[in-house]
């Protein structure tokens, strides 16, 4: 009997001493590796391995912590701007005005970027200025016209928040959230933003097969010779021959001299050769992602086309596969592509449309 009643004078006792504990005498362990994990994702075939980091593995929790964090206005100074706001689904995660609208009605001076398959790409931003999505994720929110926010005030808002805590703690171990786990949240729900099924990619081994319309086929020609030199920039092989593999900076003539100075890469680099060179971007789903090119200076396909045909401008950086040819460059101002061929690109360009993206419920507004 003694034995008993010591045993439950020590349990009583030690009750006693857990219940004294308080929050802040046990520091969060957030751990590299989860065992919650999402799933042993397989890239799509013709694709390379699915690239993710060691110290932010896919869960299934994180990815859905991450599409809260996207579409949520909080991350913002008024709660008015979400990540969707300038990455619309509907748009292929991309914005249909030329420039997207921040806090307080502040407009940028870049095109809201399409995201598409970013897990392999290596540099994020139309200046490559961010080396991870991890440290993308944070950089519209520390923007002052954008979300005009900053990490440290949003970490205040979600910690406030009656639900996030409980999410960070299902996701990463801990209550306790923090600008990193803000960022490797949103990174994981990007992560997975993949796109692989439009018209181009149902035949990935003979790519000719999938053509319908003669104008597609004679597109697809133009596309991947010399004459319209596409492939230079929009390579990469398999199903990403219609998309980047890796990240590629060229200076493709919209700008002239005067205008490149201090422009693109050259902001991460500091090197003369990088004025001007701005990221290649995606083709993929490249009609619903108008409008085109850095500035938004183009709201269609066709007049996109007619630039590399006609209105390129000549430049000291300008990308040796149109100054390769300076004859034709003198001559037409571009390519001097005919009027056939033009049809025929635009024609080609659009079977790269993946409407299963955009409607993947995946990756939809949770909050509606």
């Amino acid at each position: 009997m003694k034995k008993l009643i010591g045993i439950f004078t020590f349990l009583i006792a030690f009750i006693i001493f857990l219940v004294s504990c308080t929050k802040d005498d046990v520091k969060p362990v957030v751990a590299d590796v989860y065992p919650d994990t999402l799933y042993n994702f397989v890239s799509p075939e013709f694709f390379p391995t699915f690239s993710q980091p060691a110290n932010n593995p896919l869960t299934k929790r994180g990815f859905e912590l991450g599409r809260m964090l996207f579409y949520d206005p909080i991350l913002s100074s008024d709660s008015t701007i979400a990540c969707a706001s300038c990455h619309n689904p509907a748009y292929s995660f991309a914005d249909n005005k030329k420039y997207s609208i921040g806090v307080n009605a502040a407009v940028g001076d870049m095109q809201s970027m399409a995201l598409i398959n970013l897990a392999w790409q290596k540099k994020f931003f139309w200046n490559g200025r961010a080396g991870s999505l991890e440290e993308q994720a944070l950089g519209p929110i520390n923007n002052p016209i954008e979300m005009h926010e900053t990490s440290a005030n949003v970490v205040k808002k979600l910690m406030a928040s009656s639900v996030y805590p409980k999410w960070f703690r299902s996701a990463f171990g801990t209550d306790q959230i923090t600008p990193e786990l803000i960022a490797r949240a949103i990174a994981q729900f990007e992560r997975l933003l993949i796109s692989n099924g439009s018209k181009f990619d149902r035949y990935p081994a003979i790519q000719t097969q999938v053509f319908t319309d003669v104008l597609e086929l004679e597109g697809f020609q133009v596309f991947f010779n010399e004459r319209g030199q596409c492939f230079h920039c929009h390579g990469g092989g398999g199903t990403f021959l219609a998309h980047n593999l890796d990240t590629i900076f060229r200076v493709n003539g919209l700008l002239n001299d005067v205008e490149i100075t201090g422009k693109g890469l050259y902001f991460v680099t500091s090197l003369p050769q990088d004025e001007g060179k701005f990221k290649v971007p995606t083709l993929r789903n490249i009609e619903l992602t108008g409008p085109f090119m850095h500035d938004g200076r183009f709201n269609t396909l066709e007049e996109v086309v007619e630039f590399y045909s006609s209105g390129l401008k000549q430049n000291r950086n300008l990308d040796i596969n149109f100054t390769k040819n300076q004859e034709r460059l003198d001559q037409y101002g571009g390519l001097g592509l005919t009027t056939r061929e033009k049809q025929a690109l635009v024609k080609f360009m659009k079977t790269f449309t993946d409407t299963s993206y955009t409607h993947n419920p995946l990756f939809k507004n949770p909050f509606h």
